[in-house]
């Protein structure tokens, strides 16, 4: 395993399985120093234990009121410095609109489309004096089109993700930041398992061009490529990882 994120820090948030914990193994496997989010301390300790002694736990809801903050203060305070935000935390609810509530949908948005905005802003000071930083924004391919799974809540706050990855990539890239935006497809993680029976995600799967559930580690790896120094002339972009379920 190459260390190219060697003496680099990153903050993966909602890293207690699936995409975020893989993003936090793989960024870890290649030199990073991580700082874990998890909402719940026990398991955000859990998490940074089992990865080894440069991760750190910054447990705590991203969408509460002064966490974005927090998390990005106690990273400083930590490692002295912090290079790459992996915004992943996510809700995924399958809520038909019918059903879908006003709560719902609001708690979507502050969580999957407000918690990264602040977290942007939270890091930004630090990245700005280093004049370096990298931004991946996990959205999904419910952004690009219409979540198979998830309800128009999903839907709508993963676009919204996408246009807030290019509108700051617009602004920030002066400051040497680049911030891009990962789209996963249907990947075989315990949240996908949870959402649908086996039976029907074998059906969906058998309709892709690559017919199966694409792996968290898959997405990990394009995640590093988008944090990573080689993608230092990529900004403003969406990177869909989804088996060719979506061509565009």
């Amino acid at each position: 395993m190459q260390a190219d994120f060697e003496g680099r820090v990153a903050i993966v948030t909602g890293a207690a399985r699936g995409l975020g914990r893989a993003a936090a193994q793989r960024l870890y496997e290649r030199g990073a120093s991580v700082a874990v989010n998890v909402r719940d301390i026990e398991r955000a300790e859990e998490v940074a234990e089992s990865l080894g002694e440069r991760a750190f736990a910054v447990p705590g809801d991203v969408a509460a009121a002064g966490k974005p903050e927090e998390i990005a203060h106690r990273t400083l305070e930590r490692f002295g410095r912090i290079d790459i935000l992996v915004n992943n935390a996510a809700m995924a609810e399958t809520t038909r609109f019918p059903e879908l509530t006003a709560n719902e949908w609001r708690e979507a948005i502050e969580v999957n489309l407000t918690a990264p905005f602040l977290l942007m802003k939270a890091v930004l000071p630090a990245m700005q004096a280093q004049q370096y930083g990298r931004v991946v924004n996990v959205s999904s391919s419910a952004g690009r089109m219409v979540s198979t799974l998830g309800g128009a809540h999903y839907t709508a706050s993963k676009t919204g993700l996408l246009g807030l990855t290019r509108a700051a990539a617009k602004e920030l890239g002066k400051f040497g930041i680049t911030v891009n935006a990962v789209c996963p497809g249907m990947i075989d993680t315990e949240l996908t398992r949870e959402s649908a029976s086996l039976e029907l995600l074998e059906r969906l799967a058998a309709g892709f061009p690559i017919p199966r559930l694409g792996l968290p580690l898959e997405v990990a790896d394009l995640i590093c490529f988008a944090a990573s120094e080689a993608s230092g002339y990529i900004t403003g972009a969406a990177f869909d990882i989804n088996g060719g379920d979506l061509m565009m």
